[in-house]
């Protein structure tokens, strides 16, 4: 177990206070069948029979989108049952159904909640008031989770668990550009997960962390973490994260990072970024690393690398970019590699890219798999800063 310096921006509640249950949060894409974060939903919700109330608020068809999740829920053995809540819900009235008791006695009785994919502006709007205050159904579901129930969520219901979440979100690259605002590009989320901890989902197919870092910025966040696709974080009332599923999860850490405000476009220095790969744990509150069953005895050496050539990208932000870029640097002779990201010549500030220097320091810790080819790459330092690239960017021979 590798325990991490320093402490969460917040707190985290006190225990007699704190939510008692669990939260599994879906990086989107969840395949049907990825047995392993499906059963560990019906598991954690009470096993065979657990009932599990489907909030597809978010789906432009909720009707549909719910009745498939809770036909999957269904095949590893729970008791799932629609809440008819929606903005979209044909022939209903949203504000009404989040202040009937019908509907609120509904998700009492349940020990899991799933919120299903689509946009996570309409699950904050089925469920808070227009002052932003609780419905009595957003109260109904808190009250599942204080007393022990499974929160569960993919995409947009991953998207609400932190208390700030992407809205109406640009590109990546255009925010790296342009920043971002509240009430645009961002908006307040549930946080369920707490007010300590950023979360983002379909990460690592989209090249998101790198939106991540400014919105953990202006909203003060020190930890963001950001879930991929097909694959789920598992986040108990001890606030220990376990990573599941196909894929993984990147951990970014803003708490000794700082930027040069004399520089006009985004830059950040002394980021600290990980990647959690499925069976790695990380406790928010201890820093604490505990890798998987087939890498805790695999520890790599930093005097025995396996690679030697220089690490570099021109699309840091392409599809899983970011980790095979980690992956390469931990386990290498050199002792940084850098990724660029630029846009279309035809873009909004056609010249403005940004180079991305990931460094390992004597923190830098990496862990490599003794039944795949898979690391676990813990703390290396992400360097953020502007470059202006030449244009035209490249011409006919």
């Amino acid at each position: 177990m590798l325990a991490w310096s320093g402490m969460p921006a917040n707190a985290a509640p006190a225990a007699n206070t704190a939510p008692q249950g669990t939260l599994v949060i879906i990086g989107g894409g969840l395949r049907a069948d990825n047995a392993e974060v499906w059963q560990r939903i019906v598991t954690l919700s009470g096993g065979k029979g657990a009932r599990i109330a489907v909030l597809a608020s978010a789906s432009i068809n909720p009707e549909k989108s719910g009745q498939s999740i809770i036909a999957k829920l269904n095949q590893y053995g729970a008791d799932a049952f629609f809440v008819p809540l929606g903005v979209k819900l044909r022939n209903s009235d949203y504000r009404k159904a989040a202040e009937d008791p019908a509907i609120v006695a509904q998700i009492k009785s349940a020990s899991g909640i799933y919120f299903a994919g689509g946009d996570q502006g309409r699950i904050t709007q089925a469920l808070l008031r227009p002052d932003g205050s609780r419905t009595a159904a957003l109260d109904a579901i808190w009250s599942v989770y204080r007393n022990g129930g499974v929160i569960a969520g993919s995409s947009a219901g991953a998207a609400i668990m932190s208390t700030t979440m992407f809205y109406d979100a640009k590109p990546v690259l255009d925010m790296l550009k342009m920043g971002v605002t509240d009430g645009k590009e961002i908006a307040p989320g549930l946080g369920f997960i707490g007010s300590d901890v950023f979360v983002d989902q379909h990460l690592l197919v989209r090249g998101r962390f790198a939106r991540m870092i400014p919105v953990m910025l202006k909203k003060g966040y020190h930890l963001g973490l950001g879930i991929d696709e097909n694959s789920a974080m598992v986040v108990d009332a001890r606030r220990d994260v376990e990573i599941i599923g196909y894929s993984g999860a990147l951990l970014i850490d803003l708490s000794g990072a700082i930027s040069d405000r004399g520089v006009k476009n985004f830059n950040i220095s002394n980021a600290a970024i990980s990647y959690l790969d499925r069976g790695d744990k990380f406790n928010l509150v201890t820093r604490a690393f505990t890798p998987s069953p087939d890498k805790a005895d695999n520890k790599l050496d930093p005097n025995q690398p396996d690679m030697r050539e220089p690490v570099f990208t021109n699309d840091i932000l392409g599809n899983n970019a970011v980790l095979d870029l980690m992956g390469n640097l931990i386990d290498n002779a050199q002792q940084e590699a850098i990724g660029i990201a630029f846009g279309n010549p035809r873009d909004p500030y056609p010249d403005l890219g940004f180079e991305f220097r990931f460094s390992k320091t004597v923190n830098s810790v990496g862990y490599s798999s003794t039944e795949a080819e898979a690391y676990s790459v813990l703390k290396l330092r992400l360097d953020i800063r502007p470059i202006q690239l030449r244009q035209p960017l490249y011409r006919y021979k």
